[in-house]
Parts: structure tokens; C-alpha cells; sequence
């Protein structure tokens, strides 16, 4: 798919460097006359820094700086028309007239069905021309792209010679949302409450500047703390509710420049001990450090952290899950698309994924890693492949499979991608899903067995089954356990990877309506005093002494061991949400008003209960800050949840390569399993 770009003129100061030494100067398929950043040597010339020129290519919008008063959803991305082919989109592109300069802006007129979330299946990796297939649902029907030219002043935004922007008119999509019968999306109008004020006070004096432009926030900005140690610094996972804060807010520009800027730090070298892992990862965090050049003068440079100063040295996997995540938010909230259409926006993607499906010795779709690679970044025994992975690495590749362009580049790799989130999610569904049947099912298997069709195909003991397990299970309502590999279930309960499996749909709609059901069952275990437990029950004795290493931080019932987070609490409203019991997300965040504001707000709570605050919390802590405001801010406005969560798509389900095989092996059990996985 080949587009013309309209360049803008970028914000950032001509003066801001990126610390780092870079990998290739041609990174992203531009030669180095033509990369949009030039290289500029920082001093010490073994050390490369991206040097933000102030003629960037960077796309002007002025949707995001308007503060969208109103929300843009996929009918009014700029100029797409469908592609029928692996339910992605085309685009249409203002048309280059031989280097003329005509001032002429495009506008849409009418867009009458949702393109991009159309449900598709799409061919297999196995050239098969009987599965080879297109469905599309409403295809015949689907109203043509109406497109207008309407002719500006010669003084159009940008000013230069090639000067060209996208215009949303909010009086043409306003018609367009009434033609369609889609609901108009105003904020409700009431007075914020007196923590609600202090909270926002809070999360903007926790944003970090890079060039006098928004870039983040920091982890924590207690004034009290005199050994902030890395919480002065922006983690990209912890950022996210903050930028969902300001997105419901109508505050776009932070997160916009946070994504670009996370974007330019993939492509640096990181080592550890001479090592260096796979193009793509997302670092954990940066921080913004100013350095003395001469005559007394400083510059500012972002100075990242992929692992290598973490406690334990571990990689952040889910860093780049999060970031496609948070990119497609950005995009439905605010409108502006043509940050996801960039170049090199779609080659960090690429990136990504290509590091997430790269091949290796697993006989799994799920995602291999190792101990502290997530939100629970120290060792608590969930290496392999903990659900809270799964389910993110589920959420971005469907975020993916809508905003990658589809060309003859990309082809192979939305074929990867569908073919992986149909094994994934029918292995997640199957053998991660426990309730009462399921454990009884467990409990009276046969082991040791050697067969294609083997029941027990995990060869789990039976004996591996807790003992509190059996006593707490309710009768209505499951889970998706924790973590699963040869001989090994994990049965503790994890929130994160549990309320993600709802939002994404990774799990079946009768699984995510009993996870709720649990949930509401096990209150006082999972919610108490605080919302939420990070996971459920905690490591104690010798359970804790060994899978730990007697960490002193995560003791009983204390941090990631089995402590409540309030920064949970905006996943489980989005859930709750999505599966219409905002009654149940109304009393977690009510619950958490009465003490949060009092409590300074607490990183974590301690105690079985979390009655206490944690022994070695933060406070002032900005992602507990911003999952509320967050939390609020949907509960008010639950027309905006559906911009980020996920419907089931049935067509996935049927994409099976194993149906192709030509063997007389019988590799797939899905048939048998069809009423577990669809219901």
C-alpha cells in the first residue's frame, strides 16, 4: 500500500537528544539523507544520539489538540475504504498533482459501516485453495466512501509550500453519527469530588517534560521520599492509566508524544554482559536527564532502561504489549489515525511482532518467558507462560491485526498473527479454565498417558490440586488459572491476566460472565478492604521460602504476594463494563474512594484484607492515582469503554491449520472441544 505523507511541522526543539547509541542509521527504510531524525554525535563520538529535528516529519492533526470534544470512532478515519483481505483497510490518499501546490483538503462526507471492525477469516499459512476464503459480514451492503475537496486559503496550518493536514468537521461527522443511528458520546456534566480534584492535581504534577512538551509520568512523586530510587522515572506500563486519564479527558498530546518517544528508543543497542536481545523490545522506563554542554549551556536526553539496571536483569515483556495496546486506544479516543499510518510507526509494530512470533522449541501458542518479565517483576514462581502475558500478547495482536497497513510486505505477518490468536485463545479456553467441573474433571484423571488422543495431555497429577482450592471453588462462576506447562498447573487466581481474558474476549462469554461471578462470590477475598488482589492466595512457609528465594518484600500477603493494588481497579470497571455489571465496578471505586485520598494513595495495600497500607509502598503513588481518575471517568461515560475492549470474533475460532494437514495424524482436538470453546 503506497501513500503520500503530508509533512507538519514537529513541536519538538531542535535541541533534545535521545541517549543511547543507535543500531542501524537506516532503521526504519530510509537511507540516512532521508531518515526522519538526523544523527548527531553527543559529545563522545562512540556514543550516536537522535537529534529531533524541528522539521521532523511528523503529522500535523488537529483533532488532538482541539481536545475532541467528542469521540471519533473507526467510521471517520481519514480516507479508508475496505480491502477485502485480512479484514484490513486501504487507504485513500490526497493525490500529488505533479508538484503543484494547490491548497487542498480532504473531508470526510459519509461513512456508513465500521471497516475495521469488520469480522474476517483470512487465508492459512498452508496453500490450500479450499480454505482459502473471504467473509465479510454486511459486505454486500457496504455504503460507499463518499470523499470532498474543499479549497482552503493559500494561509493553511504549516504554512509551507507542501503544506497539507487531515480536517475532521465536527458538524459533517455529527450528521454522520445521527445517519448511522451511533449514539453522540458528551461527557456527563457533574461536579468532581474533592479527591477526584486532588487526583488531578496530583497526576499533572506528575507529568515529565522532554523540550518543553508532555513525554509522561513518573512512577511515583511522593515529596517525602528521599530515595526514589527508579520511581522518578516513566515505566510504560505504569503510564498507561495515566494516558487513559488524559485521552477520557480530552488531553491527547502527552500520550502522543510519550508514544513517538518510546517508539525512537526501541531501535537502540541494549546489552547486559555483552548481550544483546532481539530488535524490537520496548524498554521498562526512561528518564529525562539534562547534561552540561559548554559556555553553561544543557541539553536534555532520554536515557531508557531495558532491563539492564532492573532488580533480577529481567527484559520487560509486556513494555511493547502495552504500547500496541495503548497505540490503538489513541487512536479510537482521539481520532487522529494517521499516527498508527506513519512509517515508522508501522515498522515498530512490525518489530514488536516479529519478536513475539518469532519461531522456537515451544509446542505451544503461548508466549515463553521467564520470572519478573511483567507487572510482577520479581521472582513469584510464574516463568513459563503466566496468563497475565497471554492475555496482553492476545489483546495487541487483535489491536495489530486493525492497524496493520496490509501490503505485499506485511501479508506473511497478519498471517501469523491470525493464525496465532485462533491457537491461543483456543488453548487459553481449554486448558486454562477451571471450575467445579473442571477441578473434579482434574482430580480423577489418568496419568502417564501416550497417545494423540490422551485426555490428560498436560499429564498433571491429580494430586497437584491444592487443598484450598477444593473448599474455595464456588459452585457458580471459574477462572483461568494462572500459568500451565508439562506437569505443572499454577491454580492461584490472577486478577490482571483474568480481567485482560474479559476484555479482549480471550476468554468464551459464559467464561468472562462467571470470572465476574467469582469475583462477586470471593469479595472479601478478592476485593476487601481495597480493590484488588494481584493474585489470590498468598505464598506462606515453606511454599514461600522456596518459589520466592524468602524474598523480604513479598512476604504473606504483601506486594506481588497476594497484596491489593488499587491501579487494578480501572481494568476490572473496563471488565465490568464490557460484561454490564458497572453496579459491581461502582462498588470496588466507591469502596476505594472512601480511603485512598486519606491514605495518600498507596502503590499497595498489605494484610490478607489489604486493610493496611504496604510496608514498603510508595505513596503517592501515579498509577493508583490515574486508575481511579481513570475508573471514574468510564463509569461516567460507559459509551467509551466499547472503544477499548473487544467483541468475540467467531471467524478467528475457525481458522485451524491442522485441518489442511494432508497427514493421516490426527493433530487437532478442536472438534471435540467445539462447545467448550464457543460458548
Amino acid at each position: 500500500m503506497s501513500t503520500f505523507s503530508f509533512l507538519g511541522h514537529s513541536m519538538m526543539k531542535p535541541t533534545c537528544r535521545i541517549l543511547s547509541s543507535c543500531r542501524n542509521s537506516a532503521f526504519f527504510g530510509f537511507s540516512t539523507a532521508k531518515c526522519l531524525h538526523n544523527l548527531a554525535f553527543n559529545g563522545n563520538s562512540s556514543k550516536l544520539c537522535r537529534n529531533f529535528e524541528h522539521n521532523c516529519q511528523f503529522h500535523s492533526n488537529p483533532v488532538y489538540k482541539s481536545g475532541f470534544p467528542r469521540v471519533f470512532d473507526d467510521n471517520h478515519k481519514s480516507f479508508r475504504v475496505p480491502v477485502w483481505s485480512f479484514g484490513q483497510s486501504g487507504v485513500i490518499s490526497r493525490p500529488c498533482n505533479g508538484g503543484a501546490t494547490a491548497r487542498g483538503v480532504f473531508v470526510i462526507a459519509s461513512v456508513a459501516s465500521k471497516f475495521r471492525n469488520l469480522s474476517t477469516s483470512v487465508e492459512t499459512r498452508v496453500n490450500e485453495n479450499n480454505f482459502e476464503r473471504i467473509y465479510v459480514k454486511g459486505g454486500i451492503n457496504v455504503k460507499p466512501l463518499v470523499v470532498e475537496k474543499i479549497d482552503k486559503d493559500e494561509d493553511i496550518v504549516g504554512g509551507g509550500e507542501d503544506s497539507g493536514i487531515e480536517v475532521f468537521d465536527e458538524k459533517v461527522l455529527t450528521e454522520n453519527q445521527e445517519a448511522s443511528g451511533e449514539a453522540k458520546v458528551e461527557p456527563i456534566k457533574r461536579e468532581e469530588t474533592i479527591s477526584e480534584k486532588e487526583a488531578w492535581k496530583l497526576l499533572r504534577d506528575a507529568v515529565v517534560t522532554y523540550c518543553g512538551s508532555p513525554c509522561g509520568t513518573v512512577a511515583a512523586n511522593d515529596p517525602g521520599d528521599k530515595q526514589p530510587l527508579n520511581y522518578d522515572q516513566v515505566f510504560i506500563r505504569d503510564f498507561v492509566p495515566s494516558a487513559l486519564a488524559f485521552l477520557l479527558k480530552g488531553e491527547g498530546e502527552i500520550v502522543r508524544n510519550f508514544l513517538l518517544h518510546t517508539l525512537q528508543l526501541q531501535s537502540w543497542e541494549k546489552t547486559v554482559d555483552c548481550y544483546s536481545p532481539g530488535q524490537g523490545l520496548m524498554p521498562a522506563s526512561f528518564k529525562v536527564r539534562t547534561v552540561p554542554l559548554d559556555e553553561n549551556k544543557f541539553e536534555e536526553v532520554l536515557d531508557p532502561d531495558f532491563g539492564e539496571s532492573a532488580i533480577g536483569r529481567v527484559a520487560p515483556v509486556d513494555s511493547g504489549l502495552w504500547w500496541i495496546i495503548l497505540l490503538r486506544a489513541y487512536g479510537k479516543i482521539t481520532g487522529d489515525y494517521a499516527l498508527q499510518e506513519r512509517v515508522d510507526v508501522q515498522t515498530g509494530l512490525k518489530m514488536i511482532l516479529n519478536l513475539c512470533l518469532t519461531d522456537g522449541f515451544d509446542m505451544f501458542p503461548s508466549l515463553l518467558v521467564t520470572d519478573g518479565s511483567c507487572m510482577i517483576d520479581r521472582r513469584m514462581g510464574i516463568h513459563g507462560h503466566p496468563l497475565e502475558i497471554q492475555a496482553l500478547f492476545y489483546s495487541a495482536l487483535r489491536c495489530s491485526r486493525e492497524m496493520l497497513a496490509v501490503n505485499d510486505g506485511s501479508k506473511n505477518l497478519v498471517r501469523a498473527i491470525n493464525n496465532r490468536l485462533s491457537a491461543l485463545s483456543f488453548h487459553i479456553r481449554e486448558y486454562y479454565w477451571v471450575d467445579m467441573k473442571k477441578i473434579n474433571e482434574i482430580y480423577r484423571y489418568k496419568t502417564e498417558e501416550y497417545s494423540l488422543d490422551a485426555i490428560n495431555k498436560f499429564n498433571i497429577y491429580p494430586e497437584q490440586i491444592p487443598a484450598w482450592l477444593m473448599d474455595w471453588i464456588p459452585e457458580e462462576g471459574g477462572y483461568l488459572i494462572g500459568n500451565l506447562q508439562p506437569a505443572h498447573m499454577d491454580f492461584r487466581f490472577f486478577t490482571l491476566g483474568n480481567l485482560w481474558s474479559i476484555i479482549s474476549s480471550l476468554g468464551t462469554p459464559r467464561q468472562n460472565k462467571a470470572i465476574l461471578n467469582m469475583i462477586e462470590a470471593k469479595w472479601d477475598d478478592l476485593v476487601g478492604h481495597m480493590p484488588l488482589k494481584i493474585c489470590y492466595p498468598a505464598l506462606e512457609g515453606e511454599e514461600w521460602r522456596i518459589i520466592t528465594g524468602s524474598d523480604p518484600k513479598n512476604t504473606a500477603w504483601s506486594y506481588h504476594n497476594g497484596g491489593s493494588w488499587p491501579t487494578l481497579l480501572w481494568q476490572f470497571t473496563l471488565a465490568c463494563i464490557k460484561m454490564g455489571r458497572i453496579e459491581l465496578a461502582q462498588k470496588a471505586v466507591d469502596l476505594a474512594e472512601k480511603r485512598l485520598a486519606i491514605d495518600r494513595w498507596p502503590e499497595y495495600y498489605d494484610t490478607r484484607t489489604g486493610k493496611f497500607i504496604g510496608k514498603q509502598s510508595r505513596l503517592y503513588q501515579t498509577w493508583t492515582i490515574a486508575g481511579f481518575l481513570s475508573s471514574k471517568l468510564l463509569l461516567d461515560n460507559p459509551e467509551m469503554a466499547s472503544l477499548l475492549f473487544w467483541e468475540e470474533d467467531y471467524e478467528l475460532l475457525e481458522i485451524c491449520v491442522c485441518a489442511l494437514s494432508k497427514t493421516g495424524r490426527k493433530k487437532c482436538s478442536r472438534g471435540a472441544a467445539r462447545s467448550q470453546i464457543l460458548v
